[in-house]
């Protein structure tokens, strides 16, 4: 199976579609919640694995930017994402839950601010404004 080298833009959207579905699927969800869903369970890891997936995809196709952002945490994203597409019997919910809760609120804040900055740079920003419309 080939795969196209997609753009930098592309990879760091993957990340923050994949955040706003963990968002989506978890909201309004208790941790007690999340580990009596198993479907909530599935969805989430699978997006955890989109993420790790695109962070690789960037370190790898793109490695200046990487190492130009090295508070990006794209190795932390693919250790997890291998932790939990090679350890499925065995991820550990609560250390899934707590990034959910405590860090991907920021990483996505993060994210965006990065991509906005890229592709201004890259001028690939399309900006409309109402008086345009």
């Amino acid at each position: 199976m080939s795969r196209d080298k997609q753009r930098l833009s592309d990879y760091l959207g993957h990340m923050l579609q994949a955040i706003e579905r963990i968002n989506r699927y978890t909201a309004n969800m208790t941790h007690a919640g999340f580990l009596d869903n198993e479907m909530a369970q599935d969805a989430v890891i699978r997006n955890f694995e989109i993420m790790g997936e695109a962070s690789h995809n960037i370190e790898v196709d793109y490695p200046e930017f990487a190492a130009a952002h090295p508070t990006l945490p794209l190795s932390f994203a693919y250790q997890m994402r291998n932790a939990v597409s090679h350890g499925y019997f065995s991820v550990d919910l609560d250390i899934v839950w707590k990034t959910i809760s405590s860090n991907l609120p920021a990483l996505y804040k993060q994210v965006q601010d990065i991509r906005l900055v890229q592709e201004r740079a890259d001028g690939t920003l399309i900006e409309v404004k109402l008086d345009d419309l």
